[in-house]
């Protein structure tokens, strides 16, 4: 999906977990593209399979339940039947992530500082205080202020935005051609949010590393990605440019959630639309469009036929699956996106 080189290729990506109930279909046939340096925003609600499929690139997902399928390439190598030696190579150095509660992601007894080392000694032969020369470094660069004296802070006694901050830190510790950040500003107010996304820019940007962005908000995947993924039960149901998803999106889902965040260019007054209905069970998807249950224009062939991932027509960079013909999704998202009569600003 870009010109630069492939970085992360995920395809045909199925994982499963078996439960005394059947099988839970967590990840039904992804297929996803990272370019080397590039940004990619992955968005869906919960359970839609967007953190099982990069835990699954990490390995993180394997285990005597799970059953794993398709193909995982990073510079080429294949993740999915590599070894747990090579995975753990990888895991933490190469590629990184932040979880999505910092709180529980650090050991609460341990000095942040520790924990900074002890994640530089994994990968990397240097000296203790070469490594807690770099973990001040580390702090320092993701913006905690007194980085000396706050190395040897615990957890505890760092703010939320500053656990984020030194989980940013612990993930880049290793230098990183990939880093995944899981809902990076959940818990969070508005303003500490946005120091975060924009310390995940500029640090992209600073050390040339590839970024994928897991959320459920369009609105955070706007200000840092190129290109968007969403994301349901378990499928890439649209993917493209940022410019093409959030300004000519073509996916019943993804207008729903496009009308259920806030937006500056709206009359101020204009109701929140939400998706009507929940996601559906796992354990047993629904046939045909995995959507239809909740989508306000099934047809009837949508219950039966299920949609391929197909380019949409006249679209450089924009993928979708839908059975609507174009003309329509273009049509009703026109009709979607125009400002409500009468509405006060």
């Amino acid at each position: 999906m870009s010109g630069k080189r492939t970085l992360l290729e995920i395809e045909d990506l199925r994982v499963g977990f078996r439960t005394q109930d059947g099988l839970v279909q967590a990840v039904r046939g992804a297929s996803l593209e990272v370019a080397a340096g590039g940004a990619l925003g992955i968005v869906g609600e919960s359970g839609s399979g967007k953190s099982v499929a990069m835990l699954t690139v990490l390995g993180l997902t394997r285990g005597p339940t799970a059953e794993i399928a398709g193909e995982i390439r990073f510079e080429g190598r294949d993740l999915v039947g590599a070894r747990e030696s090579e995975l753990r190579a990888v895991r933490g150095g190469r590629i990184a992530m932040i979880f999505q509660d910092p709180q529980s992601s650090m050991h609460p007894f341990y000095r942040v500082g520790r924990q900074l080392v002890e994640a530089l000694k994994a990968h990397q032969t240097m000296t203790r205080t070469a490594a807690r020369e770099r973990a001040v470094e580390l702090l320092a660069l993701v913006g905690i202020p007194e980085p000396r004296r706050r190395v040897d802070a615990y957890p505890h006694e760092y703010s939320g935005g500053m656990r984020q901050r030194a989980m940013i830190a612990m993930a880049l510790a290793n230098d990183p051609e990939l880093l995944i950040a899981d809902e990076p500003t959940t818990a969070l107010d508005v303003t500490v949010q946005a120091q975060i996304l924009d310390l995940l820019a500029r640090l992209r940007e600073e050390l040339g590393m590839a970024l994928v962005l897991l959320t459920h908000d369009l609105g955070v995947v706007a200000q840092v990605t190129d290109e968007i993924a969403v994301m349901y039960a378990g499928e890439v149901v649209e993917r493209g440019s940022r410019e093409a998803i959030l300004t000519a999106p073509e996916h019943p889902y993804t207008w729903g959630l496009l009308r259920s965040i806030p937006r500056l260019d709206r009359p101020r007054r204009e109701e929140l639309v939400p998706i009507a209905g929940s996601p559906p069970s796992l354990l047993a998807p629904p046939s045909g469009c995995a959507f239809h249950p909740r989508c306000p224009y099934v047809r009837e062939a949508h219950r039966r036929v299920h949609p391929p991932l197909d380019p949409a027509p006249g679209a450089v960079v924009h993928d979708v699956r839908c059975l609507l013909p174009a003309t329509t999704r273009r049509r009703l998202w026109r009709e979607l996106a125009a400002p409500a009569e009468g509405g006060a600003r």
